[in-house]
């Protein structure tokens, strides 16, 4: 059954926060908040973890994974960027913004598209979360928590315990975080390309 931390938004628990950074170094499937919705967290080299987040949201081979990230010094460790390609993200991070990037020999293949050997990468404007990478010392692997059939991501941290509490180890109340998923951007090509639009206003990028 899971864990029910109830985190402060502005200024995160020390305590809670290292609980929950031993909880994702064992192995531990975390829900979090972001400043776009609630999230799936897990260690980015536990496969086993991976897997699990692919079973309850029924994903495919082909599903892009995010790196979420403390800030963009951690960027060229993951992913190839042009210049152009840089400025963008740098002037939209932090922010509810993934970005589809070409991916380095850094990343495990089981990270990356299969085909394209892309990733998605962002840099959330959420103290909770930043707070969690920067206690973990490494991005976190994520993905939005959407729920098959469903169009939106789940919300309320309460009903997030209900309904997974026996697949998960961790629900982070954070309190409202919105309700919507990332916009998200792919940049490997020539010019951006909106591939979702969520709550990162994407006019800058059309």
């Amino acid at each position: 059954m899971a864990q029910f931390f109830s985190i402060h938004p502005e200024n995160p628990q020390s305590r809670l926060i290292l609980q929950a950074v031993d909880i994702l170094k064992r192995g531990g499937l975390i829900v979090y908040p972001t400043d776009s919705a609630y999230a799936l967290g897990c260690h980015i080299g536990d496969k086993f973890a991976l897997d699990r987040i692919r079973a309850l949201r029924q994903l495919d081979k082909h599903h892009n994974f995010t790196l979420m990230c403390r800030d963009l010094s951690e960027l060229a460790n993951y992913a190839r960027v042009d210049n152009a390609a840089y400025r963008l993200i740098r002037s939209h991070t932090p922010g509810p913004y993934t970005f589809i990037l070409n991916a380095t020999s850094e990343v495990p293949r089981r990270l990356q598209h299969p085909k394209r050997k892309t990733l998605g990468m962002r840099v959330p404007d959420n103290a909770i979360a930043l707070a969690l990478m920067e206690e973990l010392g490494e991005p976190l692997m994520s993905s939005s928590l959407i729920l098959p059939g469903d169009a939106v991501p789940l919300t309320d941290p309460y009903d997030i315990r209900d309904t997974l509490e026996h697949q998960l180890e961790l629900v982070i109340d954070g309190g409202f975080c919105g309700l919507e998923a990332t916009s998200v951007i792919d940049l490997t090509g020539e010019e951006p390309s909106i591939i979702r639009t969520g709550c990162g206003d994407v006019s800058s990028f059309l």
